[in-house]
This record gives structure tokens, sequence and C-alpha cells, in this order.
């Protein structure tokens, strides 16, 4: 099994790099970038000053002006600012990194923070990209705390690292893109579909994407995405990758 350092598979096999015999996903997502934008807080509107916020588009406020069920017009809105704050922090890494390159020193990279990383309007509408997830909760715990904590996605990074992982317009890692990519290599995808971190569209984009005839899907139903508390459902996703993997001799004599 195969991927490539940013998590993304491809198929390295049919590319004449490296012997490549299957590829698994297990409750994966698109990508960093695509990921960490859709859980960016947009009301954020000055990232030295997090405290500064679009009312508009603040959903975690106490007197939020917009309440579930959201509707597609603000969903809409709050992915195209969800957007736009990546672009906007691109575009500062770049200057960043271009002034430290004219500065001509020893100074080559520069680690920074990216606060309130996770907000989603997902995890307050579970009608929003449905699934049979917990309403008002996430991997991390309650959406409204984890936005404002010390961990998250992207939390602490550094410049490049930013371009490589988490920009939207620079990073490589697209999982559609390379999903494309693997031709001949057969692909299990497992789905939780409880799943409290990845959004079910992330799994139908990369299954509808996938450039092989060779592609295997199992959804465990009410698995969250680290099986936290379900061995039943983390032993069945075993019993499943080992079974495929059986079935393609691809398990040791």
């Amino acid at each position: 099994m195969t991927h490539t350092p940013a998590g993304d598979p491809v198929d390295v096999a049919g590319a004449g790099l490296l012997p490549a015999d299957a590829v698994v996903f297990i409750a994966a997502h698109l990508s960093r970038a695509e990921t960490l934008t859709e859980w960016t807080d947009p009301s954020v509107l000055d990232e030295n000053d997090p405290g500064r916020r679009d009312p508009e588009l603040d959903i975690y406020a106490p007197d939020a002006r917009h309440v579930p069920p959201f509707g597609a017009e603000f969903v809409a809105r709050f992915r195209a600012a969800q957007r736009a704050r990546n672009e906007r922090i691109t575009g500062w890494v770049l200057a960043e990194l271009e002034r430290l390159r004219a500065a001509g020193g020893v100074e080559l990279e520069r680690p920074f923070i990216v606060h309130r990383t996770m907000c989603d309007v997902r995890w307050l509408d579970p009608s929003v990209d449905p699934n049979d997830r917990r309403p008002n909760w996430t991997y991390l715990g309650d959406p409204r705390t984890a936005n404002v904590g010390p961990v998250g996605l992207a939390r602490f990074t550094t410049l490049r690292s930013w371009l490589s992982q988490w920009s939207l317009s620079h990073t490589r890692a697209r999982g559609a893109v390379n999903a494309a990519r693997i031709t001949r290599t057969p692909v299990l995808q497992v789905e939780n579909s409880a799943d409290d971190a990845v959004p079910a569209t992330h799994n139908r984009i990369v299954r509808d994407a996938l450039g092989t005839a060779d592609a295997s899907y199992h959804l465990i139903k009410g698995a969250t995405h680290y099986y936290k508390g379900q061995p039943e459902h983390m032993r069945e996703c075993l019993d499943v990758v080992e079974s495929w993997c059986a079935e393609r001799g691809l398990l040791p004599g």
C-alpha cells in the first residue's frame, strides 16, 4: 500500500516508481488544504487579532445572526469566505518569504499560528452534508471549544509548510486529482457513517474520481472517525481490509 508523503495515494506502480500492490483509504479526507479550508472560521477579520470577527459569519457567537438550519445562500457565502481567508493567508506567506529572501540574512523560514480552524456549518447543522454523526460535536469535542483551543489543523505551521500542506492554491495534495491518477492499482475505500471529522462528500468525491476499475467500497454503520469506544467497528474495519487483501493475494503466505 503506497501513499505520497502528503498522504494522497498515487499509482506509483503504473508510473514505474515503486511497487504498489494496493491503496486503502480508511475514513480519508480529500487533502489537508481542502479539509482545513472547510473548517476555517471565516469570521476572522485579523489574523493577529482573532477576536475581531465578522458577526455575519460568526456561527458560534451566543447571539449568532445565522443559526441552523442554514440556508443554501448562507452556506455558499460561508464557504466563499473560508476560501478567501485561506487565500489571504497564502498571500501573506508568499510576501513573507519574498521579504526574507530580499533581506539576504540567515532567516529562511518562520513559524506562525493559524487561529480558529474548527468552524464548519456541518458541525451545527446535520442537514449539511448529512451522515450519522452526532450534532454539535467533532472528533475534538465541542466545536466551539475546539475552534479556539490550542490544538487544531494547521494551528502551528511554517511558511513553507503552509504552502505545501494547507494552501488551496499551492498544495499538490488534492484528493480528486490524485485519485484520478490511480489507474491500475486496486483500491479499497472504507467510509465511517458517523464520521465526526471527514465530511461525507469527501468519500464520494474520491470514489467518483478514481481511475482504476478495481475499486471496492465498504460502509461501517455507526462508526466515528477514530473508532473511539467502538472496538466492534474497528474490528469490522480490520476484517474488511484483511479479507480484501487476502482475496487479492496481498498477504504474506
